[in-house]
């Protein structure tokens, strides 16, 4: 369900987005490609409030369930993200913790795993913008753009502080949309207001000194993710777990026990998992009489049709015969 109120056709001030189904995660958002994953056979129910503030936007996430996500910022934005103070999950592998936050350059692609109760605020900015605000306060020899995802430690309570702000903001903006829909003199206030708070977080931010076992956890998400890649290219194949220790340089203990604690699935659970996600969104998409079932379970490698129908149900609370039904 997707709620706007609109300071111009293309984009909406404000969205309020209520998700149910992963494979809509990138629904009424051009800022961000986000490729997701239910993780649970569980009913998940994740919200999205974007705030958009002209040339920055603010964007909430919750969501009630383990869910893998690949997630990049577009059109050239960096992104810093602060979590909630009663977060739990992942940021490539290595636990969400107090004062930890994310920094992201323009297209960096960063994995997310979300436990129970996860929220996040991110933070999406023009580099230019950040820049322009320091010169004019002459401190432009402070900027920085992130290397790709950098992940930066201080004091909880300033990372609970930002974090505060951005909810605040989305939450007004949940009730009150229409004062950012039609006051651009509101808008640019609150925009100067993210930006002096975003830097005043950055001077005090360090670069988050990883511990060995920290070192172990981005390992093996890289192995995960190599092994991931790997499986969406060989769609209609047969996956076997040597396959996967071929290409990803790891024993089979090894690559049991990187997704095992990333992913929380074994390596062949998880995998069946992404390409029940990858027929879904083939079947949601396809014009009536364009496909069967059956042709899209066998393009993602789904032999036992019976097995696959049962696991497509046990994911998404439905057959695929429905799914298919559906309108694209």
């Amino acid at each position: 369900m997707i709620s706007k109120t609109s300071a111009s056709a293309a984009h909406p001030a404000v969205t309020v987005i209520e998700i149910n189904d992963p494979t809509e995660a990138n629904a009424g958002f051009e800022l961000l490609d986000l490729d997701a994953v239910h993780l649970q056979s569980l009913p998940l129910r994740a919200r999205r409030v974007i705030v958009r503030l002209d040339s920055a936007t603010v964007v909430f996430h919750a969501v009630n369930t383990r869910v893998r996500t690949r997630t990049s910022a577009l059109q050239g934005m960096l992104a810093y993200v602060a979590f909630g103070p009663r977060t739990s999950g992942k940021v490539n592998g290595l636990p969400v913790r107090p004062g930890l936050m994310l920094a992201v350059g323009p297209g960096t692609e960063i994995n997310f795993v979300t436990n129970v109760g996860w929220e996040s605020i991110t933070f999406l900015i023009r580099p230019g913008d950040l820049l322009a605000h320091l010169v004019a306060r002459q401190r432009g020899g402070e900027f920085h753009t992130p290397r790709g995802a950098e992940l930066m430690q201080l004091e909880a309570q300033r990372i609970d502080a930002l974090y505060a702000w951005g909810k605040r903001l989305v939450d007004a903006a949940s009730r009150r949309p229409e004062r950012f829909a039609t006051q651009a003199k509101e808008r640019n206030a609150v925009r100067n207001e993210l930006l002096e708070s975003l830097l005043a977080t950055l001077r005090v931010a360090g670069e988050l000194r990883s511990t060995r076992s920290d070192r172990t956890r981005m390992r093996q998400s890289h192995i995960v993710r190599i092994a991931e890649d790997y499986a969406m290219s060989q769609c209609g194949d047969r996956l076997h777990v040597t396959d996967l220790c071929k290409v990803a340089a790891v024993s089979e203990r090894k690559l049991e026990y990187a997704f095992k604690e990333v992913m929380g699935l074994t390596p062949v659970a998880y995998l069946n998992r992404l390409r029940l996600h990858r027929v879904r969104q083939a079947l949601l998409v396809a014009r009536p009489g364009t496909t069967t079932v059956s042709t899209e379970a066998l393009n993602w490698g789904f032999w036992h049709l019976g097995e696959f129908s049962r696991a497509y149900r046990d994911c998404f609370g439905e057959l695929p015969s429905v799914t298919l039904r559906r309108k694209p």
